[in-house]
């Protein structure tokens, strides 16, 4: 958070609504940038350049570069999200519940948000091939599945 609010009450108003850091102008550059790569060092497990594959679709994490069949696909943010946590527990099923607070925390958007941005996914990385990965259990999440493997 870079503010002019610079009051011990206003720090840990900041920090305590997610603020990773606090930062009061004017700062020095130089500051800004050794809090940058302390941010960066502490999440970097998510930065890490993971190559994941369920069949022929793959979803290079560092680059955010998602192929099935050396075909390039496009995805929302949210979708990109959305990939990368079904793709970590493939084979396995995620519930509707686990995926949207992954994606939204303990805030999710209105019932039909998730219904939408998996409609996109399925529509990016299924529609156009023979075989579809992403599938709905009834009543009890999602999952990507290669039938072929």
């Amino acid at each position: 958070m870079l503010t002019a609010r610079d009051t011990l009450e206003d720090k840990i108003t900041g920090l305590n609504v997610g603020a990773d850091d606090y930062l009061v102008k004017p700062f020095d550059v130089k500051e800004l940038e050794a809090r940058i790569r302390a941010l960066i060092r502490r999440t970097r497990g998510d930065l890490s350049n993971e190559v994941l594959q369920v069949g022929p679709l793959t979803f290079d994490t560092g680059t955010f570069v998602v192929k099935r069949d050396g075909q390039l696909i496009n995805l929302s943010p949210v979708g990109f999200k959305l990939l990368k946590i079904l793709m970590k527990a493939s084979p396995k099923l995620v519930t509707r519940r686990d995926i949207e607070r992954s994606i939204w925390g303990d805030l999710p958007p209105d019932s039909d948000a998730l219904r939408s941005h998996l409609y996109n996914l399925r529509k990016a990385i299924d529609r156009p091939f023979s075989t579809t990965l992403l599938q709905t259990v009834q009543s009890q999440g999602y999952r990507l599945y290669d039938p072929n493997d």
